[in-house]
C-alpha cells in the first residue's frame, strides 16, 4: 500500500510555437487538464490575411479573438484546458494564393462541402481518411491534404509537380486527371509543403494508407482476448507500403474525435485527425517520417465538446516526470539469458528454494541513477548474500515519486527516471546471467486521477466503473478498474503478459488483492453496492484474477504470480480449474503480523503470547505461502525490524537474528526488505534509501551490522543447500512439531523434511537465558550414526553473538522425547535459533 498520490498535480506549461514539419525541434507537451467551453470563434473574412508567423500571444484572450486576428502561434498553442477549435478559422488565408513553384501547374479544385470541412478541421470527423488522401472520383483522382499554416502544397507525381488549391482552414485540394473510379492502381505521389520562412518540406501522405490494425486485431480486442494487446495499440515504428513512419492506435469509444499531438506538430493536432475503426472504439493514424523518441499525446474531443490531452495508455515509454508525454520507442536489446529462461521453464516453484530480496530501485543506492548503473552493482550484492530472487517495487511509470510506484500512470512503460525500456531489459538480463530471478510488483487494483492519464479517459468513465460507489478507492484517493468490462480486463491481462514476455520477468507480485476482492473494502455501510447476489464479493475482480493467472501460466512457462492478500478468501493459490484464483503463492500476512507481535514483546511477557508464534502452523498448508517482511512493515511509524525488538542494543540484534533464523526455517518461501539484512535502525525513507553508512568502518557499531549481514548470507546459503527447508513447503509431510508448547521457557522446536526424508531440526530460544542440558527430541536416523551437528547458530560470534554453541556433534540417545524415539541434551544460546542436521 502506498501514500496518497495528490490529485490535480500540474506540470509546467510551455507555449507551443509554429510547426515546420516532422523534423521540427522537440517541445515540452502542455499540461493535461480539462477545457473550459467557449463560444465558437467568429469566421474570418474571405480575404483575411494571416497574422505574422511566430507573433507573440497576448494572453488567454488571444484564443477567443476573431479568427482573422489570431496569430499562428496562438492557433498552434495547445492545452487540455483550451476550448475546442470549431474549425471555421481560415489558417492559411491569402498566403495560399501565392505563386506556385516554378514548373508546377495548379490543379482544378476537388472541394468538400463546408460542413464536412468544419467537422474535419474541428477534430470531430470519425473518418478523416475518407476525405483526405487520394480518392478516385469522376474525372480523375481527388487529392486532399490538411496542412494548417502552410502557404502552399504541391503534389509530386510521375507526371511532374502540380499545386493544390487551398479551400479553407488549411485544407488543400486538387483533381488529378485520369481514369477516375475505374482506375485499378492508386496514384503514387509525394507532397512538397511550404511554410513561411523555411525551405519546403517533402512528405509522404499518411492519409493514403490502409488501417494498420487488421480484422483479427479488432475482433480480439472487441472480445477482450487480445493477449498481445501492446502489439496492436499504442505507437509502433513500422513501414507501410514502403513508407517508414509510426502507427498510432488508441481505444476511446466515447470520443467525438481524436487527434494526435506531439513535439512533431508543436502539440497542435489540427493537421493530424485520427480515424475511428467502427464499433471497436479504436482510433488509428499512421504518420510518415516519425520514429523513435517522438513525444506525443492524444487530443480527445468529448461528446460534451471539451478537449482532453491524454497520454497513451499503451505507451511503452514515457517522458521523464514531471513530464507526462508518451514516447515512441523501439527495442534493440539482444537477450543473453537463454539458459536461465530454459531452466525457469523446467522449475517447479513450490518444490524449489525462493529467498527474495525486496527493494525500491530508485532508493536502493541513491548514487546509482540508472538501470545500467544498478546492473553493475545489484547482481553482485545479491549473489554475495545468496538471495535467489529480487522483488522490485513497481517499475511502471508513475507521476508521483512519493507513491513508490504504486499509483501507476503508464502500465506498459518502465519509469523513465532510471533510463529507457532497453536499459531495464539490460538490468533484468544481467540479473538472470547471475542466476537471480526477477519479480516485479504489479498494481491492477487502482490508478491515480491525474488528468493526463486513465481517469475519465475519453470524457466518461472508461477504465473505471460508472458507479462512483465502485469507482472511488477510499484509502488512496484513486480509482478502481472496471473488471467487468472486457476491454479493461484485456488491458490488464495483456499487461501482465507484456512484462513477462517483453522483459523476461519471472514473477508478478500483485498488490492490494484484498481491496479488489471485496466491494465493501474500507467502505462503511451504505457506501458500497452489493453484487447481483447481494454479497460483498467483487465477482468481476475474482474472475479477472483467474483469467490473468491462467493466461500468464499458459503463455509464460516458469513464471509465478504472488498475491498480497490479507483476508481468508478461500483458494487464493488453488488452481483456477478447481475454482481458485490461481496464484502460485500468497503473502502470509497472518504469520507476519502474529510473529512480529510476539517478538516485539519483552521476553518475560512472551509466555502469554506463545500462540502468536505457533498459530501460523494451524493454517500453514491452506495456501502456498511466502513469509514477508516487506517495505510495508518498516514505514509509517512501524519502525525498522531491529528497532521493533525489545531490550538493549545487544538484545535487539540477538532478537533480530533469532527471528530471521526462525523465519528461514518456517514452512514457506521468504522475503526481506532492503536494509533489514544489516539491521539498520531507522525506517525506510524513499528519498534517502538504506543506511549504508552503518557498514562503514568509521561507524562505531559497524561490526554489529556486518554481523547481521553475514548471518543473512549464511541463512541463504544453508537454506539453498537444505532441501528439507523448501522441497515440501506446501505439504504437511514436510513439517512436524517437536515441542511447540514450551511457553514458559519461550522455546520452540520442530523438524523439516526433504522429499527423501532427510531431516533438519530447528530450535528457537526466545529467552535471554542460556539453557544447559535442554533435552530435545530428535528423529531416528535409519542406518546411520545418530550424530547431529549445528549447521547454523544465530548466536555465533561472527554474527555478533555471544558464541555459545554445541561445538561438537551431538549423539542422540534412545530416550523418547517430544514424540520422537530418540533425543539429546543440547546447549541453547540466549535469544538464538539453532539448525541441526545429521552428520
Amino acid at each position: 500500500m502506498t501514500p496518497l498520490d495528490p490529485p490535480g498535480r500540474t506540470t509546467r506549461t510551455v507555449p507551443a510555437t509554429f510547426l515546420a514539419g516532422p523534423d521540427s525541434p522537440q517541445r515540452e507537451p502542455a499540461t493535461a487538464r480539462r477545457a473550459e467551453p467557449r463560444p465558437p470563434a467568429v469566421p474570418a473574412p474571405a480575404n483575411a490575411a494571416p497574422a505574422p508567423v511566430g507573433a507573440p500571444v497576448a494572453g488567454p484572450e488571444a484564443r477567443d479573438a476573431p479568427a482573422g486576428t489570431r496569430t499562428a502561434a496562438a492557433a498552434a498553442g495547445v492545452s487540455a484546458g483550451r476550448p475546442a477549435d470549431t474549425g471555421t478559422t481560415d489558417r492559411a488565408g491569402a498566403a495560399a494564393e501565392a505563386a506556385a513553384p516554378s514548373g508546377a501547374l495548379r490543379l482544378p479544385e476537388a472541394p468538400l462541402p463546408p460542413a464536412e470541412v468544419d467537422r474535419l478541421v474541428g477534430g470531430q470527423h470519425h473518418d478523416p481518411h475518407s476525405l483526405l488522401g487520394a480518392h478516385p472520383v469522376h474525372g480523375g483522382t481527388a487529392i486532399r491534404v490538411l496542412r494548417p499554416f502552410a502557404e502552399r502544397v504541391v503534389v509530386e507525381t510521375a507526371l511532374g509537380p502540380a499545386e493544390l488549391t487551398h479551400q479553407q482552414s488549411g485544407l488543400f485540394t486538387g483533381l488529378l486527371p485520369g481514369a477516375g473510379p475505374a482506375a485499378s492502381d492508386p496514384v503514387d505521389y509525394r507532397l512538397l509543403v511550404s511554410y513561411p520562412g523555411i525551405e519546403p518540406i517533402r512528405q509522404h501522405d499518411g492519409y493514403r494508407t490502409p488501417p494498420t490494425l487488421g480484422d483479427l486485431d479488432l475482433h480480439l480486442i472487441s472480445e477482450g482476448r487480445h493477449e498481445q494487446l501492446w502489439q496492436a495499440l499504442g505507437s509502433h515504428v513500422r513501414t507501410v507500403d514502403g513508407v517508414a513512419g509510426t502507427a498510432f492506435a488508441v481505444w476511446a469509444p466515447n470520443a467525438a474525435g481524436v487527434r494526435l499531438i506531439g513535439d512533431f506538430n508543436h502539440w497542435d493536432g489540427s493537421g493530424h485527425p485520427m480515424r475511428s475503426l467502427g464499433s471497436s472504439g479504436i482510433w488509428e493514424l499512421f504518420v510518415p517520417g516519425l520514429g523513435e523518441g517522438t513525444q506525443y499525446k492524444y487530443e480527445i474531443r468529448t461528446r460534451q465538446g471539451w478537449i482532453l490531452d491524454k497520454a497513451d495508455p499503451l505507451a511503452r515509454a514515457a517522458q521523464i516526470p514531471p513530464g507526462t508525454a508518451s514516447v515512441v520507442t523501439t527495442s534493440a536489446h539482444r537477450w543473453q539469458d537463454d539458459e536461465w529462461m530454459a531452466g525457469r521453464a523446467r522449475t517447479a516453484h513450490h518444490r524449489a528454494p525462493m529467498s527474495v530480496y525486496e527493494l525500491h530501485l530508485a532508493s536502493w543506492r541513491p548514487d546509482l541513477t540508472s538501470y545500467r548503473a544498478i546492473a553493475e552493482e545489484l547482481p553482485g550484492y545479491l549473489k554475495e548474500l545468496n538471495f535467489s530472487h529480487v522483488e522490485l517495487m513497481p517499475v511502471m511509470e508513475h507521476p508521483f515519486g512519493g507513491s513508490w510506484g504504486y499509483q501507476v500512470s503508464g502500465y506498459y512503460a518502465p519509469t523513465a527516471r532510471l533510463g529507457t525500456p532497453d536499459d531495464f531489459r539490460h538490468l533484468v538480463d544481467t540479473l538472470h546471467r547471475h542466476g537471480i530471478g526477477v519479480i516485479v510488483d504489479w498494481v491492477p487494483a487502482h490508478f491515480p486521477k491525474d488528468d493526463f492519464a486513465l481517469a475519465r479517459f475519453d470524457g466518461e468513465p472508461l477504465y473505471e466503473p460508472a458507479d462512483p460507489l465502485r469507482a472511488e478507492h477510499p484509502d488512496w484517493g484513486t480509482l478502481e478498474f472496471d473488471y467487468g468490462r472486457v476491454e479493461v480486463r484485456n488491458f490488464l491481462v495483456a499487461n501482465a503478459v507484456y512484462w513477462c514476455e517483453e522483459f523476461h520477468i519471472d514473477g508478478l507480485r500483485v498488490d492490494a488483492v484484498a481491496s479488489m476482492l471485496y466491494l465493501d473494502y474500507s467502505r462503511e455501510g451504505g457506501a458500497w453496492t452489493p453484487n447481483q447476489y447481494g454479497g460483498r464479493e467483487n465477482l468481476d475482480a475474482a474472475s479477472f484474477l483467474q483469467e490473468m493467472n491462467a493466461t500468464v501460466y499458459r503463455r509464460c512457462p516458469g513464471v509465478i504470480t504472488i498475491a498480497e492478500e490479507s483476508t481468508a478468501w478461500d483458494g487464493v493459490t488453488r488452481p483456477t480449474d478447481s475454482g481458485g484464483l490461481g496464484f502460485g503463492l500468497k503473502w502470509n500476512m497472518g504469520w507476519m503480523h502474529d510473529s512480529l507481535v510476539y517478538i516485539g514483546k519483552e521476553p518475560v511477557h512472551r509466555r502469554y503470547h506463545h500462540n502468536e508464534i505457533t498459530f501460523s502452523m494451524v493454517y500453514a498448508y491452506s495456501e502456498n505461502y511466502i513469509l514477508p517482511i516487506s517495505h510495508d512493515e518498516v514505514v509509517h511509524g512501524k519502525q525498522a525490524l531491529v528497532s521493533k525488538m525489545p531490550g538493549d542494543w545487544w538484545q535487539q540484534r540477538a532478537n533480530h537474528r533469532a527471528y530471521l533464523g526462525f523465519m528461514w526455517a518456517h514452512p514457506g518461501k521468504q522475503l526481506l526488505f532492503m536494509g533489514q539484512e544489516f539491521a539498520q535502525g531507522a525506517e525506510w525513507d524513499h528519498e534517502q534509501g538504506p543506511q549504508w553508512w552503518v557498514l562503514d568502518e568509521q561507524w562505531p557499531a559497524h561490526q554489529d551490522h556486518l554481523g547481521v549481514r553475514r548471518l543473512v548470507r549464511d541463512l541463504n546459503r544453508r537454506y539453498l543447500d537444505a532441501p528439507a527447508l523448501w522441497e515440501l513447503d506446501t505439504t504437511p509431510a514436510g513439517f512436524r512439531w517437536l515441542d511447540g508448547g514450551a511457553a514458559e521457557d519461550n522455546l520452540l522446536s520442530f523438524v523439516r523434511y526433504a522429499a527423501d526424508g532427510t531431516p533438519l531440526v530447528a530450535v528457537c530460544n526466545f529467552s535471554p537465558v542460556v539453557r544447559h542440558g535442554r533435552r530435545v527430541g530428535l528423529p531416528a536416523l535409519d542406518g546411520r550414526d545418530q550424530l547431529w551437528e549445528e549447521v547454523l547458530n544465530t548466536d555465533a560470534e561472527t554474527y555478533g553473538g555471544s558464541g555459545i554453541a554445541n561445538s561438537r556433534p551431538v549423539k542422540s540417545e534412545p530416550v523418547e522425547w517430544n514424540g520422537q524415539p530418540r533425543s539429546a541434551e543440547l546447549v541453547l544460546p540466549p535469544l538464538a535459533t539453532l539448525w541441526l542436521r545429521p552428520v
